[in-house]
């Protein structure tokens, strides 16, 4: 079977993707991705061809203001969100997205929930399709409006617009149910899967990494809109106060000599895999997205999460709601010193970390990303 998976130009949208197109091609299957180009040096490492199509986020997000007029990212509507996901990107990627398709003839589509190309690909082909729910289902109101936005772009191109979103015969669900959204889920075939800590490519190298001191490790994993050397600093300066090892992840690299730290207590890195990163870590420090926050929960690591943005604010309700952490304000709302509190309140206090080792239990029960494969083999066959 040919599987086209696609994707979101947002490494945080593909990764957790890897590991069922892993178990499709471990099993005889030919798997490929379809995302924007730049891209391709986060796909092809791990032996999968990349199609790329579309724009990068940077592009689709100056046409959604355009658009609106507004800036859509700080105030978090859904209409937005809506034009961004199931507007912008289908207008100025759906046409090179089809093409490459039809050239690559794909049997199966599989699609991260906020990807709206990938469906419309499928409708277009007549395959059969499946959505990856990379994050708790959305609320409601941004699921109309998804609905709504995608809608006229199915009658240009002369399909029938689906009634719901997300659309497609499966949901893939990598949400472990301690942080799903209550209320009506998506009306799809569900199928639970178990969400993996990214890893790197397989026969690589294991990063050279600080050794254990005896003392708490604390990972602070900002997104890059959050990760300025400044604001980052500040937070690091403010957690040293603690008896902690700290390991910070510092997008183009940020000298430890610009920090004012101690180089034998704070290992900085550019990129690491999670699975990496996560190595005997006892707390984390993070922005609430799906790779981080599932990967910490994988784990079995208590987390205090600073929201990079409005739909981030669910991870991190979720995650304090389960008892796995803390929940704080978005972005430059949080002062270093509230973050510090709040990881000297994760180490101090066993309940989260017994908290964070339910939500670890609950994910190694379920299915793997090779039963599903499986699964969805059999489905679609």
């Amino acid at each position: 079977m040919r599987v086209l998976m696609f994707s979101n130009p947002l490494l945080g949208h593909l990764l957790p993707m890897l590991p069922l197109a892993r178990a499709l091609r471990e099993r005889g299957h030919t798997v490929a991705f379809v995302t924007a180009g730049h891209l391709e040096s986060s796909v092809e490492p791990h032996g999968f061809a990349l199609i790329s199509a579309g724009p990068t986020t940077e592009t689709a997000v100056a046409e959604v203001i355009r658009r609106l007029g507004t800036d859509w990212l700080r105030n978090g509507s859904p209409d937005g969100a809506a034009e961004f996901f199931a507007g912008a990107r289908i207008d100025l990627g759906a046409g090179e997205a089809l093409a490459g398709a039809r050239a690559w003839a794909p049997d199966f589509i599989v699609s991260e929930h906020c990807d709206f190309v990938g469906p419309l690909v499928a409708a277009a082909l007549k395959v059969p399709s499946a959505v990856m729910a990379i994050d708790p289902t959305l609320e409601p109101e941004l699921l109309v409006a998804l609905a709504a936005t995608a809608h006229a772009r199915y009658l240009e191109h002369g399909l029938e617009a689906p009634a719901h979103a997300p659309s497609g015969q499966w949901l893939l669900d990598l949400c472990p149910p301690s942080l799903q959204r209550g209320g009506e889920l998506p009306r799809l075939n569900r199928m639970a899967l178990r969400p993996e800590p990214h890893r790197a490519p397989a026969g690589s190298s294991p990063a050279p990494r600080a050794a254990l001191s005896g003392r708490p490790r604390v990972l602070v994993s900002f997104s890059t809109a959050m990760n300025a050397p400044d604001r980052l600093g500040s937070v690091l300066r403010s957690l040293s106060s603690l008896d902690v090892d700290l390991v910070a992840t510092a997008s183009g690299g940020v000298p430890i000599d610009s920090t004012g730290l101690d180089p034998d207590r704070v290992e900085l890195v550019t990129f690491l895999p999670a699975a990496e990163l996560l190595e005997g870590v006892s707390a984390v420090v993070h922005h609430g997205g799906s790779g981080t926050t599932f990967g910490a929960a994988a784990r079995g690591i208590p987390a205090a999460v600073v929201p990079g943005m409005p739909g981030q604010q669910r991870q991190a309700a979720r995650i304090e709601a389960a008892g796995a952490g803390l929940a704080l304000p978005m972005g430059d709302e949080t002062t270093p010193e509230a973050v510090t509190v709040a990881v000297e309140r994760l180490l101090a206090e066993p309940t989260f970390t017994a908290a964070a080792h339910r939500l670890r239990d609950e994910i190694a029960a379920m299915p793997s990303a090779g039963e599903v494969a499986d699964q969805l083999v059999a489905s679609v066959r």
